[in-house]
């Protein structure tokens, strides 16, 4: 099966929407189109970030890419990719973008949250949730969930350097438990097309810049993976009264198309084991239903 890349011209140069997709809900509402036929398909039509990992890059490396290729190969068709950065006019510039006389430049979207509204959404496909990341040897080898990691000496708590991304769940965890001062902001939207998220993690972590980060789990579990010195251990943090930490995450069709979404839908449930094999091979912290925000 052959991969062909396609990349559009940005309108201007601007931030992926990555690390804080999951933060920053700036959606608008849409009204769904009207059901329509659609032509045979002649290929797998994927909207992708282009420097996205562990989600998508150029190269098909990432875990939506291998997910995309597994269901090109299911359904018979080559996989092309039309690749755009990822930020506030996404949707708009890939899945919903048809010039007139023209087709659109791609069908779907191989991960959004559950909850999204600028697109249709399908059944999720996995839960993961926001992740502290930390190296071993530097006084928290004891911490194995965010209780153990509150109940750390107070001098200890006060002296670390935790990277955020700004206006994400993680600030919010932080404000909650009285450590806002000790967070490192990073920018959720940079203007650096090569900046990518996992930075935070393989770069200044690894490097002793921090002491900690709080990111999103796919991300945590994927760079961690990376640095072998110092060693970097991955704790899934659990939803709380007022923090919302953990998603489901689906892919995205465009209103309108429900036997495509219907199709799309039972490839996510018969190729659920190779799916979550793929997820584990890059690391992601899977979680289930108890890591949801507490109902009383």
């Amino acid at each position: 099966m052959t991969t062909r890349q396609r990349a559009a011209k940005p309108l201007s140069i601007g931030a992926r929407l990555r690390a804080g997709l999951l933060g920053a809900a700036c959606c608008c509402a849409l009204v769904p189109a009207a059901a329509q036929e659609t032509p045979p398909r002649k290929a797998l039509r994927v909207c992708q970030d282009p420097n996205n990992m562990p989600f998508s890059n150029t190269k098909a490396e990432g875990i939506e890419n291998r997910i995309a290729e597994l269901f090109g190969k299911a359904l018979g068709l080559p996989v092309t990719y039309y690749s755009f950065p990822q930020r506030l006019a996404f949707f708009r510039n890939t899945l919903r973008f048809k010039l007139p006389g023209q087709d659109y430049p791609c069908d779907i979207v191989m991960g959004v949250p559950v909850g999204l509204d600028e697109v249709s959404v399908t059944k999720p496909y996995y839960r993961s949730t926001y992740a502290l990341v930390f190296p071993k040897g530097k006084g928290m080898d004891n911490v194995a969930s965010a209780e153990d990691f509150l109940k750390l000496d107070a001098a200890k708590l006060k002296s670390l350097r935790i990277g955020i991304y700004d206006r994400s769940p993680a600030s919010q965890w932080l404000n909650k438990h009285g450590l806002l001062e000790q967070g490192v902001p990073y920018k959720l939207m940079s203007a650096d097309p090569a900046q990518y998220p996992g930075e935070i993690v393989e770069k200044d972590l690894a490097e002793g810049k921090l002491d900690a980060v709080v990111v999103w789990g796919p991300i945590a579990g994927y760079f961690a993976g990376r640095v072998k010195n110092p060693a970097l251990v991955v704790v899934p943090l659990k939803s709380e009264k007022g923090v919302r930490l953990d998603y489901q995450m689906a892919m995205g069709v465009r209103y309108g198309e429900r036997e495509w979404k219907q199709q799309v839908e039972g490839l996510i449930e018969s190729k659920a084991p190779e799916i979550q094999a793929i997820l584990k091979e890059f690391g992601v912290p899977v979680v289930d239903a108890s890591f949801g925000v507490p109902t009383n």
